[in-house]
């Protein structure tokens, strides 16, 4: 699912010409176009979806509608780790492979795997 979360603006620079910020979504920081909100300012709440801000926003919306998303667990839906939320849908444990079994920690594939390529 794809949220439009409010965020309040921490910094605000330029990036290949293009106005950017670093946002705040309760507790999870991510760089965010500007474009649309051209006088948007540091401290400033917007409501952004897939990475652009779309709309000014005032602090009591921004912090209710966070603390919602957040009571129903919207925000690690959304901003949380793509691995680890697929490994909780599976039922894993872990979601990398090897994690736990006799190639624990190792970069590559299996040695028997490797020589049956060549």
């Amino acid at each position: 699912m794809c949220l439009a979360v409010p965020g309040r603006v921490l910094d605000i620079g330029e990036k290949d010409g293009t106005r950017m910020a670093t946002v705040d979504f309760g507790g999870v920081q991510k760089e965010v176009c500007l474009e649309y909100l051209p006088d948007l300012q540091v401290g400033e709440y917007a409501i952004v979806h897939v990475g652009f801000a779309l709309q000014r926003l005032d602090e009591e919306s921004a912090r209710q509608t966070l603390a919602l998303f957040e009571e129903l667990g919207m925000l690690q839906e959304e901003f949380g780790d793509p691995w680890e939320q697929a490994a909780a849908q599976a039922g894993a444990d872990s979601p990398w492979p090897f994690a736990d079994g006799p190639y624990a920690g190792e970069a590559t594939a299996p040695q028997e795997a490797q020589e049956g390529r060549q």
